[in-house]
């Protein structure tokens, strides 16, 4: 079930990332046709596509995250036994859910301290900008306690306790899809 909904939730916000670059596309090359074309602009153009930038990053990493499409390495972990595979998938999903603790801690904290500090052109509460990083946060701490479950509970094949694929094996989809079989 939570399964399901990490994957309801990350096509949904594949399909915000979508919305957020065709929108800073349109704000931005609408706003270069108006500075040299007629002489003006939309000033409110520069910040909002800054704001969609960093969304649409933080959902960017969150969903590769939870594809396993982020940049790693197994040189090491591919030739160790089960047991090794096993031990050090524990040991990188605690450590990545102690991160996504100090991360949501921080961006909680500047959302706070930015409640009242309002944008320069929007004029719209700082604390939007910096939530990102606590949705983030939260978001990622929920996928990384699910691949805990999974491996506590033997949910998860030999493949899969490789955090990394190559990138021939990238359109295959998911991680939970990806078996040992994939590699020819």
């Amino acid at each position: 079930m939570v399964q399901k909904l990490i994957d309801h939730t990350c096509r949904l916000l594949s399909l915000a990332m979508v919305a957020c670059l065709g929108l800073m596309v349109v704000l931005v090359f609408g706003n270069v046709l108006l500075r040299y074309g007629f002489n003006s602009g939309i000033a409110v153009s520069e910040e909002l596509s800054r704001w969609l930038f960093v969304w649409m990053t933080f959902m960017g990493a969150l969903v590769a995250m939870r594809e396993r499409a982020h940049l790693g390495t197994d040189a090491l972990i591919s030739r160790l036994p089960l047991a090794g595979k096993k031990l050090c998938m524990a040991a990188t999903q605690l450590l990545m859910l102690f991160i996504c603790w100090q991360m949501f801690v921080g961006a909680w904290a500047q959302t706070v301290v930015n409640l009242g500090t309002t944008s320069a052109v929007m004029e719209t509460s700082m604390a939007g900008f910096y939530a990102s990083g606590v949705v983030f946060a939260a978001m990622a701490g929920v996928v990384v306690l699910n691949d805990l479950y999974k491996l506590f509970t033997g949910q998860l094949g030999e493949a899969e306790l490789i955090g990394v694929r190559e990138s021939d094996d990238m359109p295959t989809g998911h991680p939970e899809k990806t078996t040992a079989g994939d590699k020819a």
